[in-house]
């Protein structure tokens, strides 16, 4: 995934409100996305496996910007067990973010959640990096819940397939 490395682009970052910077990131790089209000945005990127709906939206409260990072999954309920293992075993690999199934909109969801207290501003390299982390990371574990639902595989078993399959491309 091609990310902005152009800083002068961007030198006067500091007071843009958070989804402002992200709105501007997002026609950089041509992503198709809906300024849902002042305080969201939802964006579809594209990656290999799948498109990845995106949404970030800035808490004042919190002072977070907060990512979610989503795509439809609708998993046989008898494999529903393992899915849950297999999350706990995929979020141990996962540093910034974590993901979690949303049984009920049928979505697997990465979260991450980038606290800005005391004023802190985001900038474009974040931006990037949020919203590439979290396709890379759907791509990444893509196979291992598509084997634990569907392949008959344990999550030991996914685990070990998409790690060998990651260290296979490095």
């Amino acid at each position: 995934m091609h990310m902005l490395h152009q800083r002068d682009q961007f030198s006067e970052t500091g007071d843009l409100h958070p989804i402002d910077l992200v709105e501007t990131v997002a026609e950089t790089h041509e992503w198709d996305f809906d300024r849902v209000g002042e305080d969201q945005i939802a964006m579809v990127v594209e990656g290999q496996w799948r498109s990845y709906s995106v949404t970030l939206a800035w808490s004042e409260t919190e002072e977070t910007l907060r990512l979610i990072c989503c795509f439809e999954m609708e998993p046989p309920g008898e494999s529903l067990p393992s899915l849950y293992e297999l999350l706990n075993l995929v979020n141990d690999e996962c540093w910034a973010g974590s993901f979690t199934f949303w049984r009920d909109q049928k979505l697997m969801v990465y979260r991450y959640g980038l606290v800005l207290s005391g004023g802190a501003c985001a900038q474009v390299e974040q931006i990037n990096t949020l919203v590439a982390e979290a396709v890379l990371a759907g791509e990444r574990f893509y196979p291992a819940f598509q084997l634990a639902c569907w392949g008959g595989r344990t999550p030991e078993e996914a685990m070990q397939i998409v790690i060998a399959e990651a260290y296979g491309h490095a």
